[in-house]
């Protein structure tokens, strides 16, 4: 597997190839990053194919790629067909997303997306976004901070968290990891304290970013978007993500049923490609990132 030195991509042939490649194509890698996946991608397209990237971190700049058929664009995918259209493209082939936080993220202690590090509470994939973990975590009522634990991090002590950091706050602001991880310690059961912290700063991360309003309003689009027969091919990292995706795919819709016709009969904008795919032994071995991922492929009807 290529390392890019900021983030190797995960089930890159796998996710590329779900794509279905034409080589006159126009596809869209909306989670650019380390640039991964766009390079497998810009290697399968013809001279007369184009790929546009996004990516809302300043620092995913400094990867862009020099291909005349490229185009990266410094935006939230949440935006994704208003920019396209700033391009003049109403239709695409395909679109591939890599949800999450990139290695390069986790990596970079100032970020503060790591349990491992001590750093400012922050959380940003956009760095120019006014709110911050430190924001959440200080400013947020009670009530408010409860329903993010319990809603994003799916953690039944959610009222205990919240409680301690609201006590705590009250006498000085809560500024760094290492000061939140102090807070919560009597709140993570032992054993399991890595794998419990992971959820709480999951769940503190899915606020700061909006990530589940953001994903649902992109896979919104992309029944627009890709052409008849065009592929989705989307990694997701945790549940939360997981569910939205599969459901969409198996009806375009987060909840409910869609409306029958006369008939009995529904209509539907996607099919699957294939079943659930994962990374094997050997790519979690050599990238631990991997080990959550999983890859669900569609078709445009």
């Amino acid at each position: 597997m290529e390392d890019t030195g900021y983030h190797n991509p995960v089930l890159l042939k796998e996710t590329v190839a779900g794509l279905a490649i034409k080589p006159d194509g126009i596809y869209v890698d909306v989670t650019f990053g380390g640039g991964g996946h766009s390079k497998e991608i810009l290697r399968q397209l013809g001279p007369q194919g184009k790929l546009y990237a996004f990516d809302q971190d300043q620092d995913a700049l400094n990867n862009e790629l020099k291909d005349e058929r490229f185009t990266l664009i410094n935006e939230n995918f949440r935006f994704v067909k208003r920019f396209l259209r700033f391009y003049g493209v109403r239709k695409v082939d395909g679109i591939l997303g890599d949800f999450g936080v990139s290695s390069h993220q986790f990596d970079e202690a100032e970020r503060g997306f790591s349990t491992r590090f001590d750093a400012d509470l922050d959380m940003r994939m956009n760095q120019n976004s006014s709110v911050s973990a430190y924001h959440i975590i200080n400013e947020y009522e009670e009530s408010d901070l409860r329903a993010v634990f319990l809603k994003y991090g799916e953690l039944r002590n959610a009222p205990k968290l919240a409680r301690a950091i609201v006590e705590v706050r009250k006498n000085t602001p809560i500024k760094t990891s290492v000061a939140l991880k102090e807070i919560l310690k009597p709140f993570l059961p032992r054993h399991k304290e890595h794998k419990v912290l992971a959820q709480i700063y999951q769940a503190i991360r899915i606020e700061v970013n909006q990530e589940i309003e953001v994903l649902k309003e992109f896979l919104k689009q992309t029944e627009e978007l890709l052409k008849e027969g065009g592929r989705l091919s989307l990694i997701s990292y945790h549940s939360l993500e997981d569910r939205l995706v599969k459901r969409f795919i198996r009806n375009g819709l987060f909840e409910g049923e869609p409306e029958k016709d006369l008939y009995g009969n529904v209509t539907v904008p996607f099919k699957k490609v294939g079943g659930l795919i994962v990374p094997d032994e050997e790519e979690i071995a050599e990238n631990n990132r991997a080990r959550s991922a999983k890859l669900r492929i569609a078709e445009k009807l």
